[in-house]
């Protein structure tokens, strides 16, 4: 018998990847119920090429005989419901940042901690990583086994579809705007974002580090080894789709770079490609609909005795969201802690 599954946020642009990417992997389920909040109610999203759902309000939705939720309504959202839908005994996988330094919450990337999802079990409660966090973890992970990471320096460059459709249309317009003299102001952004870097993605502290850049160090701890040393700036990029990283990691101990490549390459879910041959890197233009974290520009970091650089890129709304949540679903089937 299949799973009775939700998808709270279905309108989102998480939503609808996470819809589609259920029924391109034939995600058991025996239903599929797609909420909204607001006035959604009523309209339709798409589930794979051929089916419909009808959407259904998610305020006042009896999650009693649900056996598992994602969660894609945003931050506010899931602070309001997510223990709500909890408490009936449904196994939330929340994408939101609400919950990832919760300890008791496990916070997932399946090729890197899956044993953790056991963990689960009492608050019924799932976090997954932001996107820089689940592609710069999994090329750490096996590093981390040849040499155990001590530090990592982590500049992660965001796209502009992780602050929503909004920001991808502003920088659409600002982008049109460059060619006939008539750049909108911006609105999504404190600045330009059209042919623009800025560096601020979150809002910042009082110790000058802003909200995202502490959430990739306290994730990768947590992911990785509660005694890694990291910290990260963040930029937002004139990108669509495709979050990246450049990554410096000191070791413990030296790690050779030919094993350095092959524990890469024998990673699930990654594609690495060799820096010396012509063009030899992805980058964000070329990952968008990709399943995979890309890796490269592999080598060594000359400052430290042990350190090794890399870069690495994923679409922001596959691996770096939807994908990574249905995977740490399927996970849950195939540790059977839905029965």
């Amino acid at each position: 018998m299949g799973l009775k599954v939700a998808v709270l946020g279905a309108t989102s642009q998480v939503g609808r990847e996470i819809l589609k990417t259920m029924a391109e992997r034939d995600f058991p389920a025996a239903e599929v119920i797609a909420l909204a909040t607001g006035r959604a109610g009523g309209q339709e999203v798409s589930y794979g090429e051929e089916r419909v759902l009808r959407l259904r309000g998610a305020e006042g939705f009896d999650f009693a005989d649900i056996d598992l939720v994602f969660m894609a309504a945003g931050e506010a959202a899931s602070a309001a419901e997510v223990p709500r839908i909890a408490a009936t005994g449904a196994m939330v996988i929340d994408l939101s940042g609400r919950f990832r330094m919760e300890p008791d919450v496990p916070l997932v990337v399946p090729e890197v901690n899956a044993a953790t999802l056991k963990r689960a079990a009492k608050r019924r409660i799932i976090a997954c990583p932001g996107s820089v966090s689940i592609a710069v973890a999994m090329a750490l992970k096996p590093l981390h086994a040849l040499g155990k990471a001590r530090r990592a320096v982590v500049t992660g460059l965001h796209a502009v579809s992780g602050a929503g459709k909004e920001a991808m249309d502003e920088l659409w317009s600002q982008t049109r705007g460059v060619y006939v003299n008539e750049t909108p102001p911006p609105e999504q952004f404190p600045k330009q974002i059209a042919f623009n870097l800025i560096p601020q993605v979150g809002d910042i502290a009082e110790d000058g580090i802003s909200r995202t850049e502490s959430g990739i160090a306290g994730e990768l701890r947590k992911l990785i080894d509660p005694d890694l040393a990291a910290v990260a700036s963040c930029l937002r990029v004139p990108v669509f789709i495709g979050d990246s990283a450049t990554v410096v990691v000191e070791f413990e101990r030296p790690i050779k770079e030919r094993d350095a490549w092959a524990a890469l390459r024998a990673m699930p879910g990654m594609t690495v490609l060799d820096h010396r041959e012509e063009a030899g890197y992805v980058t964000p233009a070329e990952v968008g609909g990709e399943d995979t974290v890309y890796v490269g520009r592999l080598r060594r970091d000359p400052s430290v005795p042990n350190g090794l650089a890399f870069w690495c890129t994923t679409d922001t709304l596959r691996k770096g969201a939807a994908l990574n949540a249905v995977q740490v679903a399927e996970e849950l089937v195939r540790q059977k802690l839905l029965d």
